[in-house]
């Protein structure tokens, strides 16, 4: 098969919304990856040990060319618009990147949109061997994850950042998402285990920096998962942080939300978010139930709600709002900002098991 074919084959695979790395690994030791900050500003401390952690793992590093930028008036931006814009495509439309790495969240990616000229994206959005390149990061990158859904129709992971503490603190997220970055996708189960002996993740063994520092096997949080409204599903797996899914509604990249599921079929949506008091995800929520975005939903999946209202309160809410929508919901399957948060990809397609008694599990399909 020659390179055009290659192309034209993966080419097809990313409009299909189809991953190739459900059989087989995004990345390799070696692959180049681009390193930006579409969003808040870091220090150079986690700048530093987030190139450390990458090229551990064998991977080259390319660092986008105003990921130290300051925007010049106001603090909560790593740079202005245009530097940051300019990072992403720069990030994306590099012929040798493999993927593209968020170093951190905060606030700022939905400002990127609409300067994106999306065609020249699409015409980008392979690697040299035909693959789609990878998009990570979660929070914020959320909006980026929905212009990357709707525009390219490439999946893509949604994961704790390089550059944020839980790279630093916790014990288990370095390890997990290498497991996402370095291992194929299909048939994995998402969220945490009810065994922390479960396959398909590292028992210590020191591949890919994956050992504690402390030469001990890892422990994993166990699940938490229980089910609020009993069902199964199939879907495609969109969302992410409720914030920036909220912001989004009436934007191009959610036009049209209430014809979603005819035009793409069957969807599960995740919801998660972080320092939000209850009567603001009130007001988030009831953004998105007049805008029909739940709608194209057939199960709802809630991650971490990290220093937010206690969960009790969280699920009446979700209650009040969906409980009567004759579809599944799932509650604390961990994604999100939970300290020890797991990965999930989106825009793949995912099996939802709800029972009313017992833990609820979901799952990639296999290719």
């Amino acid at each position: 098969m020659n390179s055009s074919t290659t192309i034209t084959s993966g080419a097809a695979t990313a409009l299909a919304g189809v991953s190739p790395y459900l059989d087989t690994v995004p990345l390799q030791a070696g692959d180049s990856v681009r390193l930006i900050a579409p969003s808040g500003p870091t220090d150079e401390e986690s700048l530093l040990r987030a190139i450390a952690q990458l090229e551990s793992w064998g991977l080259r590093v390319v660092v986008g060319d105003n990921i130290r930028a300051r925007h010049p008036r106001v603090k909560y931006l790593a740079g202005t618009d245009e530097q940051r814009r300019a990072d992403l495509i720069d990030a994306w439309c590099d012929p040798d990147a493999a993927a593209v790495i968020a170093l951190r969240g905060g606030f700022g990616a939905i400002r990127l949109l609409d300067g994106i000229d999306f065609d020249l994206m699409r015409e980008h959005a392979l690697r040299p061997d035909g693959r789609p390149k990878l998009l990570t990061g979660s929070s914020d990158i959320t909006a980026l994850h929905q212009a990357w859904d709707h525009h390219l129709s490439v999946a893509t992971l949604f994961c704790p950042m390089v550059g944020n503490d839980p790279f630093k603190n916790s014990t288990v997220v370095p390890a997990e998402v290498a497991t996402w970055l370095f291992e194929p996708w299909g048939g994995r189960e998402l969220g945490f285990p009810a065994d922390d002996r479960e396959p398909g993740f590292p028992e210590g063994d020191g591949e890919l920096g994956l050992a504690a520092e402390d030469g001990a096997a890892y422990s994993r949080p166990l699940s938490r998962a229980r089910t609020l409204v009993p069902g199964t599903a199939k879907g495609r797996l969109g969302g992410g942080n409720l914030s920036l899914v909220a912001a989004g509604m009436g934007s191009p990249e959610l036009a049209g939300v209430r014809e979603l599921r005819e035009r793409s079929g069957p969807s599960i949506l995740l919801l998660e978010d972080v320092d939000e008091e209850l009567y603001r995800l009130d007001n988030l929520l009831v953004q998105l139930v007049r805008g029909g975005w739940f709608d194209s939903a057939d199960a709802v999946v809630l991650g971490s709600w990290q220093d937010c209202a206690e969960i009790a309160e969280v699920e009446a809410l979700i209650m009040d709002y969906l409980g009567e929508a004759g579809i599944p919901i799932v509650s604390e399957m961990g994604f999100g900002h939970d300290p020890d948060a797991p990965s999930t990809p989106l825009g793949v397609a995912v099996t939802l098991e709800a029972p009313a008694q017992g833990r609820p599990r979901m799952w990639v399909d296999g290719a």
